[in-house]
């Protein structure tokens, strides 16, 4: 099943259950979807990963403006973005877990030999496109860090 014919179904649920705050947050990814769909030079279909990449895009926006809400004392409103990046986030893989993390960045590091910060360009470029949908590009770069720093 798609992810397109997953939110429609899950929209339907959302109706049926009254669920408001969860049918916003599927109406939201469902729009990014028909934009990526509608785009100029746009194909019918979008590829798996063009998926991926929409719906972290949806739940980082979602993460930094609860923390702006959060920062201005709003905190209903911050709890309703919170709420919309966990529903959001059931539909992206399941994250790596750290040791995980750390093992395949090690790995990337001694293949291209880095050996100090002056290499992360080429350790991220490889481990960006080798972890998309695994896990942040925050954490892949914060975890760079740490291993070249070392």
């Amino acid at each position: 099943m798609s992810l397109e014919s997953k939110i429609n179904e899950d929209i339907k649920k959302a109706m049926l259950a009254r669920e408001k705050e969860k049918l916003e947050a599927l109406r939201a990814v469902k729009t990014a979807l028909l934009v990526a769909k509608t785009e100029k030079g746009a194909s019918e279909t979008i590829s798996e990963d063009a998926e991926i990449k929409i719906l972290q895009r949806l739940v980082k926006q979602r993460k930094e403006s609860a923390t702006i809400f959060e920062e201005r004392n709003r905190k209903e409103l911050a709890q309703k973005e919170w709420f919309e990046a966990s529903i959001i986030e059931e539909y992206l893989p399941e994250q790596m877990s750290d040791e995980e993390l750390t093992s395949i960045i090690q790995k990337i590091v001694d293949q291209v030999g880095a050996k100090s910060m002056a290499d992360m360009g080429k350790v991220m470029g490889i481990a960006s496109k080798e972890l998309a949908g695994k896990a942040e590009g925050k954490a892949i770069a914060d975890k760079v860090k740490s291993i070249l720093n070392s």
